[in-house]
């Protein structure tokens, strides 16, 4: 029988230990799991969809271009309103610094011009007068736009509320996949 001990207990716990900090630096700064809460995305995103956030891109300044899924903090005109301000929301960017943004005859216009793709399968039931998106602001919509609580009611979203990009779903396994940042191809129509 041996009597040399064991290894300290601080030496047996150091390995889990930082496996554990890199799994929380980890979700803290490059990627979080999220679940989808609400139809505002739909079809794109459904109701309990599980998706992977990254968090790099929003954290470096890097642009989010129109079509980018977008999860973000509650904007200042919900939290005024009484929103949760911890909550995260989900919508696709359709507008950027600069652009000239509008709905209008149930149609988004950026910089004049229709926005296509479009992201959505309906015509938008409401108008948004012209406003230009400023300098660290987006203009979020969501996929299901006449059922979207987005920047088409409180107005443009600050830059520095975005958590991160919508990558991955990974739950429903039979929806596992990429998230597209461009809409599916049209389905053929008859012949």
């Amino acid at each position: 029988m041996s009597t040399t001990p064991g290894r300290p207990l601080w030496r047996r716990l150091l390995g889990p230990l930082l496996w554990v900090a890199l799994a929380l630096a980890l979700r803290l700064w490059v990627v979080e799991p999220r679940w989808i809460p609400s139809g505002s995305m739909l079809p794109t995103l459904q109701l309990q969809d599980r998706i992977l956030v990254e968090k790099l891109r929003p954290r470096l300044g890097l642009p989010l271009a129109p079509g980018t899924v977008v999860v973000f903090h509650a904007p200042p005109a919900l939290v005024r309103a009484g929103y949760d301000p911890d909550a995260a929301l989900i919508k696709r960017v359709v507008a950027g610094p600069g652009d000239r943004i509008e709905v209008r005859d149930g149609r988004l216009l950026r910089n004049d011009q229709p926005v296509d793709p479009d992201w959505t399968p309906v015509t938008m039931d409401y108008a948004l007068a012209p406003l230009r998106v400023g300098d660290d602001e987006l203009l979020v919509l969501g996929d299901n736009r006449n059922a979207s609580l987005d920047s088409h009611l409180w107005g443009p979203l600050p830059r520095d509320a975005v958590i991160g990009t919508a990558l991955w779903r990974y739950w429903p396994l039979e929806r596992f996949g990429r998230i597209r940042s461009s809409p599916p191809e049209p389905l053929p129509g008859p012949s």
